[in-house]
């Protein structure tokens, strides 16, 4: 996990995927943090995004870092409502404190609940792990 969260901090953003019915939906994220060894990442309640992971939590993030290596993430998540998740959210990714509070009931922080990401480059063989062991 800890490989995966360095290298989507290092890509700065990344992309999250939804569906949206049958359709699928990409759209830019860069808030990704660990708590308890899991892979945590930050919205909008009021967002379509966070709707979509409610009613399918299957998802995939893909980033490219500067090195021409890109990760996707697939895996579930589940929405953690507790303060000291978001606290910790707002400690670790100062910018997001502009766009919430804790308590503004719209600030969410979803985790992975399992998942299996892979980095791959052009110039070497694709490597893949799991989040969680």
């Amino acid at each position: 996990m800890k490989k995966a969260l360095e290298f989507l901090k290092e890509s700065g953003t990344f992309y999250l995927a939804t569906v949206d019915g049958d359709q699928p939906r990409v759209r830019p994220f860069g808030a990704v943090f660990e708590y308890e060894g899991k892979l945590y990442i930050v919205t909008n309640n009021t967002k379509n995004c966070f709707k979509q992971m409610l009613e399918n939590p299957k998802v995939e993030i893909s980033g490219m870092n500067k090195k021409g290596q890109w990760i996707r993430i697939t895996g579930e998540v589940a929405h953690d409502d507790r303060r000291e998740v978001k606290e910790l959210a707002l400690e670790t990714i100062p910018p997001l404190k502009t766009m919430y509070n804790i308590d503004d009931g719209i600030f969410a922080v979803l985790y992975f609940t399992k998942g299996t990401a892979t980095i791959s480059s052009f110039k070497a063989e694709p490597e893949t792990f799991s989040l969680y062991m």
